[in-house]
């Protein structure tokens, strides 16, 4: 009797060993195909993020050849042509006595050389040649430069110049990113002061745009970004997106910030 309750005993002591071995097989039969899926998944997700940047890197290749395109139109062919215009003008000789044909002389050669100086400035930032020579900081001092009015708005920048250039492209794209924000700000914000700094270190570039206007919440830019009209902050977003950084618009007591991150080893 006492050896059947033995051999019961152990029958029943395999059958719970092969029905906890069997549960452990099936258990680790479920990891390894949850694994395997999500490790599928994750390769899908890579494939989609590396063709999603690759049409993003093509849009702003794209952007940049057309610009440079125009630039080489607008100072070959353009720029030569008011040039021409403005030697036959010079050499007219006036013959029929009006008083009021020098002051219209007067005022032609002088909308001349405000067209030609337009084209060439338009020319010059479209083909950013400072940018290429000088680099991101000095691009950036020279279009202040050129925008700023004592008068009605006051413009100042403090950059880090320890910051070299990682890749041009990168460069490009940063500063497209600060003309298109600085345009935004000085058509709809209306500010008296605008702040433009720079910090530089072994991880990522840091630009803030800080100005006393009209400004937007990060929540906002967040709605508008997708909105047809706001063209200008979607090429932003693309540009962050392209540049793997970040953008945030904060609003404090004293103005608004315009934070832009940039990973230092990020290449496009």
């Amino acid at each position: 009797m006492k050896q059947t309750n033995d051999d019961i005993r152990l029958l029943l002591f395999m059958g719970i060993a092969v029905m906890l071995s069997l549960f452990a097989s099936i258990l680790l039969i479920f990891i390894f195909f949850q694994r395997k899926k999500y490790q599928y998944q994750q390769k899908i997700q890579r494939l989609h993020q590396t063709q999603q940047n690759q049409l993003i890197e093509a849009a702003v290749r794209s952007e940049e050849t057309e610009r440079h395109r125009i630039a080489e139109e607008l100072h070959d062919e353009v720029g030569a042509i008011l040039s021409a215009s403005k030697l036959h003008l010079q050499g007219v000789k006036i013959n029929v006595i009006d008083k009021n044909n020098e002051p219209r002389y007067e005022k032609g050669q002088e909308l001349l050389d405000m067209a030609i100086k337009q084209v060439r400035g338009i020319s010059h930032n479209l083909h950013s040649s400072i940018l290429k020579e000088f680099g991101l900081n000095e691009a950036i001092r020279h279009f202040v430069e050129k925008i700023t009015n004592n008068d009605l708005i006051f413009i100042t920048t403090d950059l880090d110049d320890s910051y070299t250039t990682q890749a041009n492209e990168n460069d490009i794209s940063i500063y497209r990113m600060v003309q298109e924000l600085m345009n935004n700000i000085l058509k709809h914000a209306r500010p008296k002061k605008i702040h433009i700094t720079s910090t530089y270190n072994h991880d990522a570039l840091n630009i803030s745009i800080f100005h006393n206007g009209k400004g937007l919440s990060h929540a906002q830019y967040e709605e508008l970004k997708f909105n047809k009209q706001g063209l200008g902050l979607k090429a932003i977003q693309t540009r962050i997106i392209l540049l793997k950084g970040e953008v945030s618009f904060n609003h404090k007591p004293e103005g608004y910030y315009i934070n832009i991150s940039i990973p230092r080893t990020i290449t496009i």
